[in-house]
């Protein structure tokens, strides 16, 4: 079965951030057994009437794996987030099946656009039945919680923050199918929503970044001039260019 967690406001300005925190959750979920297939980050809403950290953004985990019932696994996600939360942080912790995250989507679309209550989302955890709960703080990171789990099932929203193989990468030049191979990407297209083909060469440069189009890992990528010492038809697009196509 297929598992979306959200967690968000993890952190507080002297420590790393929530998408750090998400990525040592899904550590700790692999060592279980469990497969996690991606973790994004998702943009809400900045405003001042909202308390946040830095950007007002909160991560969604994509799991699934051999069976473990939806409470044991909230459970240990919960340990974790209240031991590795930092000081003053306000932590919330969504846990959702992929079927029911989608009855949140109108929801998430809101967290972009408008100031949100924790009632408002308790109430709707109830009516559908979601695991959602405050961990630190006054608990107001339910919220962005539970609109990244809305979010990441609607599949046009965010970007990967974490992916198979794509940490890993060094700076350099790779075809489309190498990239393929290795990582988790999907799908490798132009800004105009072309495919590239498996023997393009891209220049991934530091920050390759797929973002979530249509449920899936897109690599955004751009036409090259082509410096190398071997043809390179292509770069990734600007870490600018990512951020506007994945808010």
């Amino acid at each position: 079965m297929c598992f979306l967690i959200g967690i968000d406001d993890t952190d507080n300005k002297e420590t790393r951030g929530t998408g750090f925190r998400a990525r040592g959750l899904g550590e700790l979920l692999r060592t279980k057994g469990l497969n996690v297939t991606g973790i994004t980050r998702h943009q809400l809403l900045v405003d001042p009437r909202i308390p946040y950290t830095t950007h007002n953004s909160s991560a969604c985990l994509v799991v699934n794996g051999p069976a473990m019932h939806p409470q044991e696994l909230f459970d240990v996600c919960r340990a974790f987030l209240v031991q590795e939360g930092a000081d003053g942080s306000d932590a919330g912790l969504c846990l959702v099946s992929e079927e029911t995250a989608l009855t949140i989507k109108e929801f998430a679309q809101q967290a972009k656009n408008t100031v949100l209550t924790q009632a408002t989302a308790f109430d709707l955890a109830q009516q559908e039945n979601i695991l959602l709960e405050g961990l630190t703080g006054d608990g107001g990171g339910v919220i962005g919680a539970l609109a990244a789990v809305g979010l990441r099932a609607g599949g046009n929203d965010g970007r990967f923050i974490w992916l198979a193989g794509v940490r890993e990468l060094e700076a350099g030049l790779y075809t489309a199918g190498q990239l393929y191979h290795s990582t988790g990407i999907q799908e490798i297209c132009s800004l105009g929503g072309d495919s590239v083909p498996p023997s393009a060469c891209i220049d991934i440069g530091a920050w390759p970044r797929p973002i979530l189009r249509q449920g899936r890992a897109v690599l955004l990528v751009e036409r090259a001039n082509g410096h190398h010492e071997r043809p390179c038809n292509w770069h990734v697009a600007p870490k600018e260019v990512i951020k506007r196509y994945s808010s």
